[in-house]
C-alpha cells in the first residue's frame, strides 16, 4: 500500500526522464546493430563477388585487383603526389635542403646524405633504392646496411619471413633481397588473402606488445584498423647481433619509456661525428604519440581518418588512397565535426605552426650544442669534463627527434607533441651552459666561432661529405644493379609488370 502511494507520489519529470533515457539506450543499440549488419553485408558481398581463389601470402598487389576492385584503384593513387597543403603533402621535398641545420644534427649518421618527406605507399620499394642513405652497393659484401631496412617496404617481405624465418631474413645484407622484394607496400601487408580479415604480417608488432605484458591477439577490429598502421609507423632499432628488429616497448610505449630502455642497454645507433655524443635516432613513433591524443581516447582509428568509408553505386568501402585527411575533410573530418573544411583546416595548421616555433628553435639550439661540443674537444676537453653535457645533448636530441620524425604528430596529439619539443628545448638549453662551463675551464670565455650552415651544401662539405660522389655511385647503381634486380623478379614471377 505505502509502495503504491510512494509509486503515485513520483514527480512526472522523473518518468519523462526514464522514457528519453530508455529511447536513447534502443537507439543506440539499434546503431550498433545496424552497423554490424551492414558490416557482415558488406563483407559477404566481398566474398561472394570473388573472380579467382587467393591463399598464402600473395605479394603481388596486380593480382587482388580481380576480386577487390575498387579497394585496388583507390590505392593505385597513393601514387599521386600532387596533394599539397601548407606543411608538405604528398610529394617528395628535400628537408634537409630547407632546414641545413639537420646536417649538422646528424652528422656521422647517413641522414646526413639524405632526408625528403614521405610519398605515397606505391612508392616505397621505388624510394628506398633511391636514397642516398641506403648507399649503392654494386655487390652484397658492398653494403653496409642490413635487410631489416626492407621490412616495412613490401609485402614481399612477410613471404621472405614466412619462407626463410625471421632472423634469416634480417640477418642479410640490404641488397641480399633486392630481386626478391620489388612490390610496394599493399594488399598482403594488412589482410589475410583467404578472408580479407585484417592481420599483422610484422613479428615485431607482435613482440611488442609481449615486452608489454600484453596479447594483440585479444585486439578488436576497429583496433586493428590502428594496429595494422602500427607494424610500421613506430619507434623501433637492430638489435647489434642479428640486426633483430626490436619495438623498445619494454616499459611502455612513451618517449621516456623508450628512453629508459634505450640508456639501460647503453644503445646507441651512432657516436656524433662533431659532438661525440651518443645519438638515438628516432625513427617514425606515428602510433605511440597518436596514443596519447584526443581521437585515440575517443576509440577514433588510424583508417577513420587516413581510409574513409565511401560510396559507390550502393556499395560502401574503405578507400585505399591512404593520404592526408586533409584532402577530403567532407569524408574525414566533417563525419564528426560540423565546421566548415575552413575552420577544420585552419585548425589544423594552427597546431602545425605553433609546433613549427618551437622545432625551429630546438635545431638551432641543438645545432650550436654539437658545434661548440667539438670546439670544446678541440680545445683539449677530457672525457669526464664532457660527458655531462654530452648525455643532454643525447637526450635533447631524442627529443628533437622523437617529434619531428613522426608523421602528423603535432596534430595527433599537440600537447604531447610540443611539451616533448619544450623538454628537448631545455636540455639543449643546459648543454650549452655546461659546455660554456667546460670552455672557460678550458681558458676560453669568448664567443664560440661558428661555421656558415646557410645551405645544405655548406653543411654538408663540413661535416666532410663528398655528395658529388655518393651521387654519382648511386646513379650507378640505379642504372646497373636495380634493372637486374627487376629483370630476375619479372623472370621469376614475382612481378605482375615492370612498374
Amino acid at each position: 500500500m505505502s509502495r503504491n502511494r510512494n509509486f503515485n507520489r513520483m514527480k512526472p519529470w522523473v518518468g519523462w526522464l526514464l522514457f528519453f533515457v530508455t529511447i536513447g539506450v534502443v537507439f543506440l543499440l539499434g546503431m550498433l546493430a545496424a552497423s554490424i549488419t551492414q558490416r557482415r553485408a558488406e563483407i559477404a558481398s566481398v566474398m561472394n563477388n570473388r573472380k579467382i581463389e587467393i591463399t598464402g601470402i600473395e605479394s603481388r598487389n596486380e593480382i587482388f585487383a580481380e576480386n577487390y576492385p575498387r579497394e585496388y584503384e583507390t590505392w593505385t593513387k597513393t601514387a599521386d603526389t600532387t596533394f599539397h597543403s601548407e606543411f608538405n603533402g604528398s610529394s617528395a621535398v628535400d628537408v634537409l635542403g630547407q632546414r641545413p641545420e639537420m646536417v649538422i644534427l646528424w652528422a656521422g649518421y647517413a641522414f646526413s646524405k639524405d632526408y625528403s618527406t614521405s610519398r605515397g605507399h606505391m612508392h616505397a620499394v621505388e624510394d628506398i633504392r633511391h636514397t642516398l642513405r641506403i648507399g649503392a652497393p654494386m655487390t652484397p659484401e658492398e653494403n653496409l646496411q642490413p635487410a631489416t631496412c626492407w621490412t616495412c617496404k613490401s609485402p614481399d617481405v612477410p613471404r621472405l619471413m614466412d619462407s626463410v624465418g625471421i632472423a634469416e631474413f634480417y640477418n642479410k645484407p640490404w641488397s641480399h633481397w633486392g630481386h626478391e622484394i620489388v612490390n610496394p607496400i599493399g594488399c598482403a601487408d594488412c589482410h589475410e588473402a583467404e578472408t580479407m580479415n585484417l592481420k599483422i604480417s610484422r613479428p615485431a608488432l607482435m613482440e611488442g606488445f609481449d615486452a608489454m605484458g600484453m596479447d594483440i591477439q585479444e585486439a578488436t577490429h576497429q583496433e586493428m584498423r590502428t594496429l595494422a598502421c602500427a607494424q610500421c609507423h613506430v619507434e623501433y632499432y637492430f638489435t647489434k647481433e642479428g640486426k633483430y628488429l626490436t619495438f623498445p616497448w619494454h616499459n611502455g610505449t612513451t618517449m621516456e619509456g623508450a628512453e629508459q630502455y634505450y640508456d639501460s642497454i647503453q644503445f646507441a645507433d651512432y657516436t656524433h661525428a662533431l659532438s661525440k655524443a651518443p645519438i638515438i635516432k628516432a625513427q617514425h613513433p606515428d602510433y605511440e604519440i597518436y596514443k596519447t591524443g584526443i581521437h585515440a581516447q575517443r576509440g577514433v582509428s588510424c583508417a577513420d581518418c587516413h581510409m574513409p568509408y565511401v560510396s559507390e553505386g550502393g556499395i560502401k568501402y574503405s578507400s585505399h588512397h591512404k593520404r592526408s585527411p586533409l584532402a577530403s575533410i567532407n569524408n574525414t573530418c566533417q563525419v564528426c565535426h560540423r565546421e566548415t573544411e575552413e575552420d577544420l583546416r585552419n585548425s589544423v595548421y594552427e597546431r602545425q605552426r605553433s609546433a613549427d616555433q618551437i622545432r625551429n628553435l630546438v635545431e638551432e639550439e641543438l645545432a650550436k650544442a654539437h658545434l661548440e661540443a667539438q670546439f670544446a674537444w678541440e680545445k683539449g676537453a677530457t672525457e669526464a669534463q664532457m660527458n655531462d653535457a654530452l648525455q643532454l645533448i643525447r637526450q635533447s636530441q631524442w627529443r628533437w627527434d622523437y617529434a619531428v620524425a613522426s608523421h602528423g604528430g603535432s596534430f595527433h596529439s599537440p600537447v604531447e607533441f610540443q611539451r616533448i619539443l619544450a623538454m628537448g628545448l631545455d636540455r639543449a638549453h643546459k648543454a650549452r651552459f655546461e659546455l660554456s662551463k667546460v670552455l672557460a675551464e678550458l681558458g676560453f670565455t669568448g664567443r664560440v666561432p661558428l661555421p656558415d650552415l646557410t645551405t645544405k651544401e655548406k653543411a654538408q662539405t663540413y661535416i666532410g661529405l663528398d655528395m658529388e660522389q655518393e651521387r654519382a655511385n648511386k646513379k650507378a647503381f640505379q642504372e646497373t644493379v636495380v634493372p637486374q634486380w627487376l629483370e630476375t623478379a619479372r623472370s621469376n614471377n614475382r612481378l605482375v609488370s615492370l612498374k
